[in-house]
């Protein structure tokens, strides 16, 4: 139960402030009064379910209007801290549980709240609409927020800050998953039907995080028992899937399982070709026509909830990720077949159990185990008869167990105390079969890991609320012992006016590496490695980053500055150029950047704008000279805008994106073919810019009926603008042939369409 010192309302809180509703629904105005009011309900969905309130527009204080929303609904209210509104039937109470503060809610969209922590909150569930999604992909909703950037436009490979794909750690339900995107990154693994909270930290993450350098994706689904069967079946363009909640024993035990799958091998859409389209772009199977051939993708899990009594729940989940590929094309001039033959699994298992000792001391304890494997082959055959078979294989065994204590010592000081286990098994191997079958890269490691964190947290109503959080790690085969100090300071300035402060120190074992050894495919040629302590060491990273929050009438002003340096990274030299010589380079890298995101609400609409400024310098053993030269993951400028519209069960929305092109290294063709004098990136592609819209509506099939149906659809890049997002380049590990450009494009004019029933 929260406990909280109830206050009276204050001159401030006696403001006027215009608001009206035309039998609108009650929830979608306590969107607008959280705005208008800068406060926060909590409230249960049954308790408001088919409300809906009129109001003439005239200006009144928060007291005087929950007055007239408590005569029409028969609601009661109770407020608590001048700012967060209990949301009670008349006969009554909610049991409220003590949340993290959110000082943002709505922040894109509905569903989509920041904390005081600086963390963000996403409810797909619940999620409103977004430009260019008929539903709420897990990640690609990540890359609206400011400072997230996805430069080859892809659901998987966002960048944060400056970092790069594989310093975002992904979580489901407190697995460690690796493989990020189905049809090569292009949507999001993880179904947004059954992920229940994502809770994303760009900054100043809780010391319970360790293992990346730069984000944190924690995904969760459902811990609540239903006590009624519910189901939902739906499908796109690209994909069908179904999701059922299944009470076992009353208050005591539920399951909930979910399944999706791709159905090209049925019907392949035109949606489903443009994907097909950007990503085989510039391969041969852009140009292949074999009716047999695979390219699909199935994801599923299942979830266990058991409350055992009011003290004790427990939860086992599952979670499993399929991608398969089978290509063959033929060269009718050469008489040659190509076969690509890829297929990357993605399996965890997760054990969690939850104990209440007393009312200020809880206990959290988990288990997980994760498997990541790929199997990768690129056959080439003459008359039928095979002439080569190029194998690519990563195999990642990672598992571990946690458990902490959090102990309340009185309203405004907290303790959490917790320890961490965590073994990971990692191994890659490149073989080349001609004649004879022979290794041409291959590594193996293990490196166990014990980490003690600990987090204390002081809220003062005077000074700054102050969270302070270390993480002491040891890394058994390396030898080697990390402190990470964590700090977020919070103050609420003025009454429209907040300043979050926090600085951050993490270390990563665990990265990929760009590999040399490329087949005409070469869409999945960055493998995992654990770090050796030699030629890749443990990644370090420091961040600080200064803020503030404005919110007033509808208005939010939220502006960020940080400044980031990663050192030990590692980098691959012109390999292309030369196997043999090919080596890893240790580096550093600095960033800084200004995220600004700025939002208005009125009359139905919702607007918004985000700007990101990064600039982000690297510097690497006997490269360059050992100067800096600008990052490769350095998109300098990103813009966007949208205007939605909700009006009852009916929403639209309209956005456009502009960003600054990668930066890349210049060739010049020379007497032996491509060459390389003009510095490392130190050319950018053309700028980005792209328009989406999306537009969905929900509807009841008849009033007495619990089915329910949402309809909707979508275009992506709706004036089919071609964008250059990647320029590399290409040998066939041979130093006799040419070295080739390979340009890729992003997708053109996509459309989409979804259908979706709830019962």
């Amino acid at each position: 139960m929260l406990i909280l010192p109830f206050l009276a309302f204050s001159q401030e809180e006696a403001k006027l402030y215009y608001c009206a509703f035309d039998n609108q629904k009650l929830e979608d105005a306590f969107e607008i009064i959280e705005d208008i009011y800068d406060v926060r309900f909590s409230y249960s969905d049954k308790a408001i379910a088919n409300k809906k309130i009129n109001l003439k527009r005239e200006k009144r204080s928060l007291k005087q209007l929950l007055k007239v929303i408590e005569a029409q609904t028969s609601l009661s209210f109770e407020l608590i801290a001048n700012r967060y509104i209990i949301v009670n039937k008349s006969t009554s109470k909610v049991d409220v549980q003590e949340l993290d503060k959110i000082i943002l809610n709505s922040y894109l969209t509905k569903g989509i709240s920041k904390r005081k922590d600086g963390s963000y909150q996403i409810s797909p569930t619940s999620l409103g609409i977004l430009p260019g999604l008929t539903e709420p992909d897990v990640l690609e909703s990540i890359q609206l927020l400011p400072g997230v950037v996805s430069p080859n436009e892809t659901a998987s490979g966002f960048l944060v800050r400056g970092g790069k794909m594989d310093q975002n750690r992904l979580i489901w339900d407190g697995i460690n998953m690796y493989h990020k995107g189905h049809l090569f990154g292009m949507i999001s693994p993880f179904n947004p039907n059954a992920t229940k909270h994502v809770t994303f930290i760009n900054k100043g993450s809780h010391p319970r995080y360790g293992e990346r350098a730069s984000s944190v994706i924690s995904m969760t689904t459902t811990t609540k028992i239903e006590n009624q069967f519910k189901a939902q079946i739906g499908f796109n363009g690209i994909n069908g899937d179904a999701y059922v909640d299944i009470p076992i024993i009353d208050d005591k035990l539920s399951v909930q399982a979910s399944i999706r799958s791709s159905y090209n091998a049925i019907y392949q859409s035109y949606t489903f070709d443009r994907l097909a389209d950007k990503v085989f772009e510039s391969t041969k199977i852009e140009n292949g026509n074999n009716p047999n051939n695979d390219f699909s993708f199935l994801d599923y899990n299942i979830k266990l909830n058991y409350n055992h009594n009011a003290n004790n729940n427990f939860y086992a989940s599952v979670i499993s990720i399929d991608n398969a590929l089978d290509y063959t094309v033929s060269d009718t001039d050469t008489n040659e077949t190509f076969n690509d033959r890829l297929s990357i699994e993605n399996r965890g298992y997760g054990l969690g159990w939850n104990k209440i000792w007393n009312k200020n001391l809880r206990q959290y304890t988990s288990a997980y185990f994760s498997e990541y494997d790929l199997n990768y082959n690129f056959i080439t055959s003459e008359n039928d008869t095979q002439t080569s078979d190029f194998e690519k294989r990563n195999v990642i065994f990672d598992s571990g167990i946690s458990t902490e204590f959090q102990q309340t010592i009185n309203d405004n000081n907290s303790v959490m105390l917790g320890y961490q286990y965590v073994l990971k098994d990692v191994g890659y191997a490149f073989l080349n079969t001609t004649d004879a079958s022979f290794i041409l890269d291959e590594d193996k490691a293990v490196v166990q890991t014990h980490s003690l964190y600990a987090n204390y947290d002081y809220k003062s109503p005077k000074w700054f609320d102050v969270s302070l959080g270390l993480r002491a790690t040891y890394f058994d085969e390396l030898n080697s012992f990390r402190f990470e100090p964590r700090l977020l300071l919070y103050r609420q300035l003025f009454k429209n006016v907040k300043l979050q402060v926090s600085g951050e120190i993490k270390n990563q074992i665990i990265s990929e590496i760009d590999e040399t050894i490329l087949s005409d495919l070469s869409l999945e040629n960055r493998l995992w490695r654990l770090a050796n302590g030699n030629e890749f060491p443990i990644i370090n990273s420091k961040q600080v980053s200064a803020g503030f929050i404005y919110t007033n009438n509808g208005w939010t002003l939220d502006i960020d500055n940080y400044y980031k340096t990663l050192d030990n990274i590692t980098a691959l030299s012109l390999g292309f150029l030369n196997p043999n010589n090919s080596q890893f380079n240790i580096g550093e890298q600095h960033s800084y950047g200004i995220d600004v995101f700025l939002r208005k609400r009125f009359n139905g609409f919702n607007s918004w704008v985000s700007y990101s400024f990064n600039t982000s310098e690297s510097k690497y053993q006997n490269l360059n000279n050992n100067a800096f030269f600008t990052s490769r993951s350095n998109v300098r400028h990103a813009f966007s805008t949208a205007l939605s519209y909700k009006i009852s069960d009916f929403q639209i929305a309209l956005g456009w994106r502009w960003q600054t092109g990668k930066p890349y290294t210049e060739s010049v063709e020379g007497i032996d073919g491509l060459e390389f004098n003009n510095g490392i990136n130190t050319r950018r592609l053309p700028d980005y810019h792209r328009l989406d819209l999306s537009s969905t509506y929900k509807f009841k099939f008849s009033q007495d009926s619990k089915l329910r149906a949402k309809i909707g659809f979508s275009i992506r890049n709706v004036y089919d603008k071609e964008n250059l997002i990647s320029r590399e380049y290409r040998g066939n590990n041979d130093l006799n042939s040419e070295i080739e450009t390979i340009d890729r494009f992003a997708i053109g004019f996509a459309p989409n369409v979804m259908f979706r029933l709830y019962w």
